[in-house]
């Protein structure tokens, strides 16, 4: 199997056993992003909205340095504490992505890293 290490230095850097994204073949495996500065390595300030913008901007980041854009993005998952806040989730996306939308999942969990109150991950196809 071919397997490639994707790394942007304008998305958080892994703090754990795990890499930013896995690029096989023509797909690209985004590891889950929370609200970090990629600066700060800090939850940013602000609203959840702020939140949710931050993390699909640190995916559309790890897009980018696979060779693709946020476009090229087939599949999310997202991850949020409260339900909620899924209607915020839809308006950012809507800033981020154009039809057709990756197919999604959304799915309300108890806790994430550093507190957050979102995470998403993603498929991108090249």
């Amino acid at each position: 199997m071919n397997k490639t290490r994707v790394h942007s230095e304008h998305a958080p850097k892994a703090i754990g056993t795990y890499s930013q994204a896995i690029r096989s073949g023509s797909l690209v495996f985004l590891s889950g992003q929370i609200p970090l500065d990629p600066a700060t390595m800090e939850i940013v300030a602000g609203d959840f909205e702020a939140r949710a913008r931050q993390v699909f901007r640190n995916l559309q980041a790890v897009a980018k340095a696979s060779g693709g854009n946020i476009d090229d993005i087939v599949k999310v998952t997202v991850y949020l504490t409260d339900l909620g806040n899924f209607a915020t989730v839809n308006k950012v996306m809507t800033e981020f992505f154009r039809e057709p939308y990756p197919a999604r999942a959304a799915l309300g969990v108890a806790s994430l890293p550093k507190a957050a109150d979102i995470e998403a991950e993603a498929i991108l196809a090249l």
